[in-house]
């Protein structure tokens, strides 16, 4: 078919404008035609050179479906077929787990159960290389790729055991006591969320609601029975006449601020004067809350155990009740009152690439250091002189085979700098250890350790001549460098847990304190935890896990007014995609953690932000400094007994939010980790680089202070 085109040229145009105007329609008809579907004639050299269709692949996966029980493993099967259904045999197949922490899956198809739930495992079939229409540079060669999912389900473990957990020795008539009850699966899992049913075998005698709370009616004997999943655990009750004639209830102080912890205690006495054991005691609170918008609506909770703290100003009276007998005490609460401002000081401006982590040290010579890494980019670590600290001045640069230089730290005596790799050209990751006694006269790279570090080292930390390195997400390795030469791995640590997973380590005293998202913090004895251990065998401590699995980070704390063990344990997660481009959002918390009794955690404080959430965190002189990137650079209170919510308390002393209009993302503050230095707070920023800020004596302007 021959294309015709009519060209109208009126009489006012000229030769000139008519002709530019036939060659853009004649333009126009061709561009169109170039887009259109082919002729039907063709010349035959045309037809040979158009690209043939991608092959039209189909995978077919059995089993379809799958139940698999945890812990155990199944075989996935995949056949690739072509469009005429003849099986194509050099295809590539990848298997991918959408949920890899709680259903793992191996190149060749191997699933295995790490976590009860429905699972989704994608299966992908590419055409080989030089196959027709192959795509070139992909996986295989590229192509048309098919894919098809199969539905995973790892069904509860059934229940093992039901059991009553330090049940009451006594049991007065008249008065309310509650049980509880721990329930395990064939798994060694606890099964803290299950339904527990109860019933009493004489409910003349006792009764006892869903919760578990027994009223104790008159003086005999019953069986109170707990069961869920098929298991039932019985518990014998012997109700005796009630001895209590009065209840006497004290405090531990009358007056507080807000975040203080006051011990509320309850003595039950008989009528000859003598202290009833094993008494029931409950606690509630009456609040007066102090005038005032900010007083209204107080808030206050109070423990089983009489631990009571309050997040308002006002008072407050605490009851506490045993049977019919009831007493009183009243606590004043003011505000806390110590929020400050916090004025930039210094800026060592990094704006053409992310900044991940920082470490500050003095140097050999007397002066002042840093140094930062940076993310995603080509594997720059800077070196900075921050003895000025209005006037930070970058003095070096050490660039490695590496993507990303995520972490960087300093030996103890200043001499020796450690950084992870990720994203190395030929995958052989590991770290680098560098000379940095003299920063201004250069940098010299001493050593590279990759030995079974390919897959990546996200952190690193170093003491005592030791690096603990972690490798590829799994485990960390311990390398002693006392020859930083030659250094040589003396040991390791992993979780002997299937699907485990690790994303820091931070070592002090000689405890290793690992972060590891679902498995929550480990504490290792490495030479320090009393047990045995050493970097050559590291010695399990305890551990604390919580539900949401987002545990990041970790910083030990030996609290200086009270002698008890906090963990601080920052989680991490980004709802909205990491933000590597463009301005982000994270969210979670700091889970405060008493580990003063290895074998016994409890989670007893949180400090929250709302719509942002933590990275790295550092504790000194009873403060804690969070990166807690959106949300800014926070520094927190962090004295005396820690209870309950940290922020509504009134224990934020600052903020500062790190806006840079001209940095790698403009105006997104993205703070990374901080350290405390010299009366100053050093952190970087992912899109901006080093700061130096300080702490003024003066506080924050408005209410809520300075938002910068």
């Amino acid at each position: 078919m021959t294309p015709i085109v009519l060209i109208s040229w009126r009489p006012s145009q000229t030769f000139q404008e008519a002709f530019l105007t036939a060659h853009r329609c004649l333009v126009s008809v061709l561009t169109a035609l170039a887009f259109a579907a082919p002729l039907s004639v063709a010349r035959p050299e045309a037809q040979a050179s158009q690209p043939q269709a991608p092959p039209q692949l189909t995978v077919v996966v059995t089993p379809g479906t799958v139940t698999l029980e945890l812990g155990k493993e199944a075989t996935l099967t995949a056949v690739v077929h072509d469009a005429s259904g003849r099986t194509v045999s050099d295809a590539t197949v990848v298997f991918a787990s959408q949920s890899r922490r709680e259903l793992s899956v191996n190149a060749q198809g191997v699933m295995r159960a790490i976590a009860p739930g429905t699972y989704q495992v994608t299966v992908t079939a590419v055409p080989a290389a030089g196959a027709a229409g192959a795509r070139q540079g992909g996986r295989g060669g590229g192509g048309a790729p098919n894919r098809t999912t199969v539905t995973v389900t790892v069904p509860e473990p059934p229940i093992r055991d039901v059991m009553f957990v330090d049940p009451p020795t006594r049991f007065y008539a008249g008065t309310t006591v509650g049980v509880s009850v721990g329930v395990t699966d064939s798994a060694d899992r606890n099964r803290s969320t299950e339904v527990i049913a109860y019933a009493s075998s004489a409910p003349a005698v006792a009764t006892v609601n869903k919760y578990g709370q027994l009223r104790l009616l008159s003086v005999g004997a019953a069986a109170i029975t707990a069961s869920t999943g098929g298991v039932t655990a019985s518990l014998p009750v012997s109700v005796v006449a009630n001895p209590i004639s009065r209840l006497e209830v004290s405090a531990s102080r009358a007056d507080a601020r807000t975040g203080d912890v006051v011990h509320v205690s309850a003595r039950a006495v008989a009528a000859n004067g003598q202290p009833v054991t094993g008494a029931p005691i409950q606690y509630a609170l009456m609040t007066a809350p102090a005038a005032g918008i900010f007083g209204a609506g107080a808030m206050a909770q109070i423990k089983p155990d009489g631990r009571f703290v309050a997040e308002r100003s006002g008072l407050y009276t605490v009851v506490a009740t045993t049977g019919s007998h009831t007493g009183t005490t009243t606590i004043e609460v003011t505000s806390r009152d110590i929020a400050r401002n916090i004025a930039l000081v210094g800026h060592g401006a990094v704006r053409d690439r992310h900044t991940s982590d920082l470490w500050v040290w003095e140097g050999v010579d007397g002066k002042d250091y840093a140094i930062t890494g940076t993310w995603g980019a080509d594997g720059h670590a800077y070196f900075w002189d921050v003895t000025d600290k209005a006037n930070p001045e970058k003095i070096g640069e050490v660039k490695v085979d590496a993507r990303t230089v995520n972490d960087v730290k300093v030996s103890e005596d200043g001499r020796i700098a450690v950084i992870s790799r990720e994203g190395a050209s030929n995958r052989r990751n590991g770290f680098v250890i560098i000379d940095v006694s003299n920063p201004r006269a250069g940098l010299p790279i001493l050593s590279t350790f990759d030995d079974e570090l390919a897959g990546g080292v996200h952190n690193v930390f170093v003491e005592d001549n030791h690096v603990y390195a972690l490798s590829a997400g799994q485990r960390y390795d311990i390398i002693n460098i006392e020859d930083p030469k030659n250094p040589k791995r003396v040991g390791r640590f992993e979780l002997d847990e299937p699907g485990a997973s690790i994303h820091d380590v931070w070592v002090q005293d000689g405890i290793a304190y690992s972060s590891n998202w679902r498995n929550g913090v480990v504490a290792v004895d490495v030479g320090g935890g009393g047990k045995g251990g050493s970097p050559e065998n590291p010695v399990k401590l305890g551990s604390y896990t919580y539900p949401s699995g987002w545990n990041h980070a970790a910083y030990p704390y030996v609290s200086q007014s009270t002698g008890k063990r906090y963990i601080f344990a920052a989680d991490e997660s980004f709802p909205e995609g990491t933000p590597t481009n463009r301005a982000g959002r994270a969210a979670g918390w700091v889970h405060v953690v008493d580990m003063t009794d290895w074998d016994h955690p409890e989670e007893v404080a949180r400090y929250a932000v709302e719509d942002a959430g933590t990275h790295n965190l550092w504790v000194e002189d009873d403060k804690m400094y969070i990166g807690y990137y959106n949300g800014g650079l926070r520094v927190v209170d962090v004295s005396g007994e820690l209870l309950g919510d940290l922020g509504r308390q009134g224990r934020e002393i600052g903020k500062y939010y790190s806006y840079d209009p001209e940095g790698f993302i403009a105006n997104a503050p993205m703070v990374w980790g901080p350290q405390p230095f010299k009366g100053h707070v050093f952190f970087s920023d992912f899109n901006s680089g080093l700061y130096i800020v300080r702490i003024t004596d003066d506080p924050p302007p408005g209410r809520r202070g300075e938002i910068r």
